[in-house]
């Protein structure tokens, strides 16, 4: 399972690198505004810090919602860095935009996708990815992870390569479980990978050790 960050904010990208399992990053308008980029020259110039930061692949969100707009937006994006992904909402221009992306060698990540039937069509227009965001999906009582299933199910039938990138994911269990239903990609906060670490026995042992070590003892483990 490759790991992304789903942030704007350099720090905590340069943090998730440092660790040495980050595979890349997703990001979005709302992420932007959070850490204070905007005007498109400003976002513009943050993708390309961003890809300087990391190896993997960069999903950067076009803001048009028409085809010719999203066709232009996309194409100043993918310049901007051969590790750009053009990032497409799930609306019918945004299928034929992916079709067009796909057609010219353009990664893409068709994003805003809640159902089976989205994925679907978004595999069969060449998506490179495809993000089902679990996280609001539980947000309104449906289960997320029953998505990944179920896109698992229909990509594994037809030999689709389109890769599935669980976004919205919340915590680290969502990473675990997304794991355990063959989800190619997760993308969440920075928080849930290093909660991954996180054990009580491995902080009882860890302590153990180093007090057994002051006090010039071997402890019988």
């Amino acid at each position: 399972m490759k790991f992304f960050i789903d942030t704007a904010n350099l720090e905590h990208i340069k943090e998730a690198e440092a660790l040495g399992v980050l595979d890349g990053v997703t990001t979005n308008p709302s992420l932007m505004a959070k850490e204070g980029i905007t005007g498109k020259d400003n976002i513009l110039k943050h993708y390309s810090a961003i890809c300087n930061i990391v190896e993997g692949d960069v999903s950067a969100e076009v803001i048009a919602t028409d085809f010719e707009g999203m066709v232009r937006e996309g194409e100043e994006l993918a310049a901007l860095h051969p590790q750009i992904v053009v990032k497409l909402p799930m609306i019918a221009d945004g299928v034929k935009a992916c079709k067009y992306f796909s057609d010219k060698g353009i990664k893409t990540n068709v994003t805003l996708v809640f159902s089976a039937g989205q994925a679907l069509l978004a595999a069969k227009a060449g998506a490179a990815f495809v993000s089902p965001f679990i996280g609001r999906l539980d947000d309104i009582s449906t289960d997320g992870l029953n998505l990944i299933s179920e896109i698992r199910q229909i990509y594994y039938n037809y030999g689709f390569e389109t890769q599935i990138l669980a976004a919205s994911v919340r915590h680290t269990m969502h990473v675990i479980n997304c794991a355990k239903l063959g989800a190619d990609v997760m993308t969440g906060p920075l928080s849930s990978i290093y909660g991954l670490l996180k054990h009580p026995l491995t902080d009882i042992g860890l302590a153990q050790f180093l007090a057994d070590y002051k006090k010039g003892n071997s402890s019988n483990y």
